[in-house]
């Protein structure tokens, strides 16, 4: 291929490709992490008027990423070899109806089941981004850089989120409480735009029709050359991505992240509160700033990423910053200066999370792809069980969350540091 004209292909339709695959995705990834939002701050009333324990609360809001261990790999999979556009809108659908049903608890076990088929139901979403949906759209060279741009929708969510959970938890609307009225409506949302994106997203740049017949081209032959490249070094099969030693570290690497991921992101606005006092609305109005802060570092570390052609750092750096943010924020008794430290904390965990999908499509490709970045995403969603609720353990047993904290800051570092671990060449290197 002529490198020229493939760079000219590629800037020409990047706004066109960043309105139809990543706008929609990015939209689907707000209503995906809204209900873990929308989980948090429904705690801040539901959790009383249930009487849900700090332990019943933890298990429950983890117990979600149960439900994507079981079906993430599968679900993957099949998108791979069956249509991962539709298996997004069937995703969307079946999500919108489990997320509904949360109005309707009341008992811990109901909490639970609930929230497995939350977890069940949206299994394989980000997978079949990372794996299906990015290589087949966007140049090795770009895809740090437009993983970053979609997973901003984790930012916006609270961003946008945090101030209408706050109202609404505080709302009563035909004999339902503000925290039921949270799962109506993010139910509702999801429902329509699952319908709406039967008809906006396609699979292949071949199928859609904003695209000219060369531009088609050219993006068909830069997928198969990424292929060849990859499978000149090794060609993966499915068995082989799922028991590769490389696939496998990556997942306890994620593993240990989202232990301090969701650790944190759960339980930010009960901590904040414990900390600041403040009312439930003004805790939420507070988180923004932190969610603001950590959109631009997203931004800036996907960016620079794609820029320089560097990885291991762009992801490291970050969680060591992640670290000291939650030592910080449990070590720290100063008001304003905790604050700080909590900024520090959200995006540390946060900002490199773009270029760490950009890894394993390095290497891996097609169906070997969609069920690697499953399991490593299944693994690493473990810890979005092991996160919360180790945080609800220590806090009942302790009266604090000083232990728990600093426990999540620990898996943070060994995180970075296996980062270092991994190759710093790679097939696509040089594409």
């Amino acid at each position: 291929m002529d490198k020229t004209q493939v760079d000219e292909v590629l800037k020409r339709t990047l706004g066109k490709r960043y309105f139809n695959v990543i706008l929609p995705l990015f939209i689907a990834s707000v209503l995906a992490f809204l209900d873990r939002l929308n989980l948090s701050y429904a705690a801040l009333t539901m959790n009383k008027a249930l009487g849900f324990t700090p332990e019943v609360f933890g298990f429950g809001a983890g117990i979600l990423f149960w439900g994507y261990v079981l079906f993430e790999v599968p679900g993957a999979i099949f998108a791979a070899k069956w249509s991962a556009s539709k298996w997004i809108v069937r995703i969307l659908i079946t999500w919108s109806i489990a997320t509904t049903l949360m109005m309707f608890v009341k008992t811990p076990i109901e909490f639970y089941i609930v929230r497995f088929l939350i977890g069940a139901a949206e299994a394989s979403f980000y997978p079949v981004c990372y794996a299906i949906f990015f290589p087949r759209w966007f140049a090795p060279n770009e895809r740090a850089r437009a993983i970053s741009v979609m997973l901003t929708s984790l930012l916006v969510a609270s961003i946008l989120g945090s101030p209408l959970a706050g109202i609404l938890i505080g709302m009563s609307i035909f004999n339902l409480a503000g925290w039921q009225l949270l799962f109506l409506v993010e139910g509702c949302l999801s429902l329509v735009l699952g319908i709406v994106l039967w008809f906006w997203i396609k699979d292949w740049p071949k199928d859609v029709n904003w695209l000219s017949s060369e531009e088609k081209k050219i993006f068909s032959e830069l997928y198969q050359h990424e292929i060849t490249a990859k499978n000149n070094v090794k060609k993966y099969t499915l068995w082989d991505g799922l028991k590769d030693l490389e696939v496998l570290k990556l997942g306890f690497i994620y593993f240990m992240w989202i232990v301090g991921f969701w650790g944190f992101g759960f339980w930010l606005p009960t901590v904040l509160k414990s900390v600041s006092g403040l009312s439930n609305a003004n805790v939420s109005f507070l988180v923004t700033i932190p969610m603001v802060l950590s959109l631009i570092g997203f931004l800036i570390v996907g960016n620079s990423s794609s820029r320089k052609g560097e990885k291991r750092l762009h992801v490291a750096l970050p969680l060591f910053i992640g670290a000291i943010g939650l030592a910080g924020t449990v070590l720290i008794h100063d008001p304003v200066l905790n604050f700080v430290f909590i900024n520090f904390a959200a995006i540390g965990v946060y900002s490199g999370m773009g270029v760490w999908w950009s890894i394993p499509t390095t290497f891996l490709s097609e169906t070997a792809a969609a069920g690697a970045i499953g399991l490593i995403n299944s693994i690493g969603n473990i810890g979005g069980w092991v996160g919360p609720f180790l945080i609800g353990i220590v806090k009942s047993y302790t009266g604090s969350y000083t232990l728990a904290y600093l426990c999540l800051a620990l898996c943070l570092i060994v995180s970075g540091i296996l980062i270092f671990t991994l190759p710093k060449k790679r097939p696509t290197d040089s594409l």
